[in-house]
């Protein structure tokens, strides 16, 4: 087309060649615009919707700073911090687009922003920067370094920061370096701009959304790892008996330092102040012998709403073992007519929920502690049932052998076999009984006895002193003679004795 000699004609089609060729160019070039104009109008909408979300995750975050400060707190603080300088960026941003469309009357005929020259003289000086470009790359590298700062050294968006907020020299298809600021901006027209404006504003509200979600995420993630897992022996009851089958379950349970309760009511006292490390301490007596409850709630705030959260268990107490038990087999006896002490336990079982009954005499007392006073048989029997908490009802029952109280012995003021004495002081003393070496402490009142002084008719005495007839008789007793006091009678607690052996007495003047 451009060689040889052309005819008038071939000119005249050649011409026409260029004009629909330039005609073409000029409109790919106005459908750019557009595309350029209705890609920003898309970010916009789309910046607005994040801004919504991100508002929210804000004030949700906030809430839990509140209800939650030690966990929280201080993801509040970031976040409030990373708000901060992302709404001062993207307002300058604002600012500087709302200048870039001043003098535009329709701001959606994008096919009218096609120059150049108003980035070309506000950011450009010749080959250097004007004082509103130097701003513009400082604001977005403060940005950048603002927000990494704030979410600490190393952390996992330094490299998203880097990507989209990069001022670094760029290489163009030539291998050129280029500065940044020349590479995107210079040359550029109006539209294409605006919309790469728009785009920073984006990715300030992406960075936002991606950073307080990711926090709020990596807590969630924090709480449900593993690492805050113990295992947990859940039995169905703290006390068995030899030949249950112990029951229950091994559970997971999570364990959140950071995690601090509101309030917690144990065993219907206030119990707040006995958390420590989002553990509620227990330290409290153990309380008598039997079934025990430790139950509760513990309240948390969550969305303005107090959460309880109810907790139950149970403990048994076991009376502590202060000395062996040995007992002699042959030696379960008690004694008629007398109120023979007996002491009644079931471990794992309170006195309270003992069931005691007696046969073959007379049961009195309550709890642990009973008197039993055996009847005219030889066998009495005690008989003891309780409904463990398994539900199983126990039944024990101890026998013991009935016998008479021991034989006593008469005694002459306090002294018992064959006892040396003046016959003055025989008139005078009266004649006792006692049970040497005996367990329980009786009251024995003689009752009558009878007295034989050495030739001398044996005289019966009524009561415990000698009588008159008595002590006549001991007038004619010599220095030397044994007096024998012997067939005496008497009561022990009422009970009358079965035999009390004779006291002699022997004279010694």
């Amino acid at each position: 087309m451009a060689g040889g000699k052309m005819s008038p004609r071939q000119k005249m089609i050649n011409l026409m060649y260029l004009v629909f060729i330039a005609m073409l160019a000029m409109n790919m070039s106005k459908e750019v615009l557009s595309a350029f104009g209705f890609m920003n109008e898309k970010l916009d909408k789309n910046n607005v919707s994040t801004t919504e979300k991100n508002n929210e995750a804000y004030a949700n975050l906030a809430t839990k700073a509140s209800e939650q400060k030690e966990k929280f707190g201080k993801l509040n603080a970031q976040a409030n911090e990373i708000k901060k300088y992302s709404a001062d960026f993207y307002s300058y941003l604002g600012e500087l687009k709302t200048k870039m469309t001043t003098d535009i009357e329709d701001k959606t005929d994008y096919e009218s922003m096609d120059k150049t020259d108003f980035l070309d003289t506000y950011f450009f000086k010749g080959d250097a920067y004007t004082a509103e470009g130097q701003e513009f790359i400082d604001k977005v590298n403060g940005y950048r370094t603002n927000v990494s700062n704030t979410l600490g050294e190393n952390n996992k968006f330094e490299t998203v920061l880097n990507e989209r907020f990069n001022t670094e020299v760029e290489i163009d298809s030539d291998g050129k370096e280029i500065p940044w600021l020349k590479y995107r901006y210079e040359g550029f027209p109006l539209v294409a701009s605006l919309t790469n404006l728009t785009q920073m504003q984006a990715d300030i509200k992406n960075t936002e959304s991606d950073i307080v979600s990711a926090l709020l995420g990596g807590k969630l993630e924090e709480a449900l790892s593993l690492n805050n897992y113990t295992g947990i022996v859940r039995l169905n009851k703290t006390a068995y008996f030899a030949g249950e089958r112990v029951t229950g379950e091994v559970v997971l349970g999570r364990y959140d330092a950071s995690l601090v309760p509101d309030k917690v009511i144990l065993n219907g006292a206030d119990a707040t102040n006995a958390v420590k490390n989002g553990q509620v301490i227990i330290d409290m007596a153990a309380g008598n012998v039997g079934e025990k409850n430790i139950k509760g709630t513990i309240f948390f705030t969550e969305n303005g709403e107090e959460i309880p959260v109810n907790f139950e268990s149970k403990y048994s107490v076991i009376a502590e073992p202060s000395s062996a038990v040995v007992s002699a087999d042959k030696m379960n006896v008690v004694y008629r007519g007398l109120d023979n002490p007996i002491s009644v336990s079931l471990p794992g079982v309170g006195d309270n929920n003992l069931k005691v009954s007696a046969s073959g005499g007379a049961l009195s007392g309550s709890g642990s502690k009973y008197s039993l006073r055996p009847a005219g048989g030889d066998v009495a029997t005690i008989n003891v049932s309780a409904t463990l908490s398994s539900g199983k009802t126990v039944n024990s029952k101890a026998t013991f052998r009935i016998k008479d109280i021991p034989a006593a012995t008469g005694m002459v003021r306090g002294q018992f076999g064959t006892v040396r004495m003046p016959k003055s002081s025989l008139g005078n003393s009266p004649i006792t009984a006692g049970i040497p070496d005996f367990e329980f402490e009786l009251n024995i009142n003689v009752v009558s006895f009878k007295i034989k002084v050495p030739g001398e008719l044996t005289i019966i005495v009524n009561g415990s002193t000698l009588s008159a007839a008595a002590k006549k008789v001991l007038e004619k007793a010599n220095r030397g003679d044994i007096i024998n006091i012997y067939d005496i009678k008497a009561t022990a607690n009422g009970y009358d004795l079965k035999q009390v052996l004779p006291v002699s007495i022997e004279l010694t003047n």
